[in-house]
């Protein structure tokens, strides 16, 4: 990931998102055309190591080949989240203690930072990272085109993760959007502002885990060009309170991804 991964974001703040996936090339491609990004190698000599997404001038995420499946939990083409943590090791330890499991303990990345990778509860996974510079990390941005707009939870139990987030990173609960037999839609707040919601897991989507909107200009646009490339679109476009629509889907690869945006007209 970039340097600039975790600056002095709040603790809690969503830092970095990265997409491990067996065939980088194709994917840079992917996203590229969907979304817009360029695409560069971390290490300017290493094209076949980490590689940098950014729109226009901003690094927004990290994109890598999975690693051999004993050194990667789960081991399938996915989308994770990094929040920033004051202290990993700290962290680390209390998410334990709390009923989360390590997956990668903390580790140092020289020039980097320090992260580890941690299941929830229920199962979801995520990374915490501290950032070894103190720039300011705009991978997060609730307007931005070819930023991610939006962070979701799916969940068994939401109200144990509203919990279990809310202790460790300072999350409050915002608006509530009922949806009927699926329950509520939870608004996830930091500092008074909205970056995400908890919802209980669908039959669709069994498993607990974190779905990433990104925003795009012309949903129905991108949404063309993600079919186009080869991607499978599983809901929408569906219109959002607000007016923009939403379109969750699955890339070639078979990460799941969601964008959000408005519809032109005509």
């Amino acid at each position: 990931m970039a340097d600039t991964a975790n600056a002095r974001n709040a603790h809690g703040a969503f830092i970095w998102y990265e997409l491990m996936t067996t065939d980088a090339d194709a994917a840079a491609a992917f996203y590229g055309d969907v979304l817009g990004w360029s695409c560069r190698p971390f290490e300017p000599d290493d094209a076949g190591g980490y590689r940098l997404f950014s729109t226009g001038e901003t690094e927004v995420a990290g994109l890598m080949v999975l690693p051999p499946e004993g050194d990667c939990p789960g081991g399938a083409p996915g989308w994770i989240g990094y929040i920033g943590v004051d202290d990993v090791d700290a962290a680390a330890a209390d998410l334990a203690a709390d009923g989360a499991s390590e997956l990668v303990p903390p580790t140092d990345i020289p020039g980097v930072g320090r992260f580890a990778v941690i299941a929830d509860p229920q199962g979801a996974v995520f990374t915490i990272m501290r950032g070894a510079t103190e720039g300011e990390s705009r991978a997060f941005s609730p307007h931005g085109i070819g930023h991610c707009q939006w962070n979701e939870l799916s969940t068994a139990d939401p109200q144990a993760a509203l919990a279990f987030y809310g202790r460790h990173f300072g999350w409050e609960k915002g608006e509530t959007m009922p949806m009927g037999e699926m329950g509520d839609y939870q608004m996830l707040d930091l500092g008074g502002h909205s970056f995400g919601a908890v919802m209980r897991a669908t039959p669709q989507q069994p498993q607990p885990g974190w779905l990433f909107y990104f925003g795009v200009a012309d949903i129905d646009a991108a949404t063309r060009k993600a079919t186009a490339g080869g991607g499978a679109v599983l809901h929408g476009p569906a219109e959002i309170p607000g007016g923009d629509f939403i379109v969750v889907a699955d890339d070639p690869q078979g990460a799941r991804f969601a964008l959000v945006g408005p519809r032109k007209a005509g």
